[in-house]
């Protein structure tokens, strides 16, 4: 259903805090993010990170970031090559879920990461988080071994690598 299709990806702002933060509290997103979970502006500002709200034609639906994951020490992911970007997202839109959509536009971002030179891009879903580590591998990702336990919680590491 999503072999054609390709998204859009601007980056948030201020003026965003209060969708995502609504987003946020949406019960399959708080399920993996946690009930607390909200941003702000000291996030927005934080220069590790590139905050993205996703768009299906001109309809926001989703958020993606992505971060340098050598910005703070002894990151569960810093072993990966130095130049490499972590990811996490979400599909705000329920009615999209299970459509493929997740799997699509990770790949289209990462495609976009590697061209710019980013030599592997890692992820850390929660080891229950079925569908997406299955949207993951669909995605082109590999398990990285047993789950971990990081300051975020329980993770299973996974990685995909540039190729050519």
């Amino acid at each position: 259903m999503t072999g054609l299709m390709t998204y859009g990806f601007r980056q948030a702002r201020i003026a965003d805090l209060p969708l995502l933060n609504a987003w946020l509290r949406r019960p399959h997103v708080a399920r993996w993010w946690g009930p607390d979970a909200a941003m702000d502006a000291d996030d927005m500002a934080d220069k590790r990170c590139a905050y993205w709200i996703v768009s299906l034609g001109d309809v926001p639906f989703a958020y993606m970031q992505d971060y340098d994951v050598r910005g703070w020490k002894n990151h569960h992911l810093g072993n990966l090559p130095f130049g490499s970007r972590g990811i996490d997202q979400y599909i705000a839109e329920p009615t999209l879920l299970n459509r493929g959509h997740g799997t699509a536009f990770i790949r289209q971002r990462i495609a976009e990461m590697f061209a710019s030179g980013v030599p592997a891009v890692g992820t850390d879903p929660h080891p229950d988080n079925a569908a997406a580590i299955a949207a993951y591998r669909k995605a082109g990702f590999q398990v990285m071994g047993e789950p971990v336990k990081t300051p975020w919680g329980r993770t299973q590491l996974m990685r995909c690598d540039r190729t050519g």
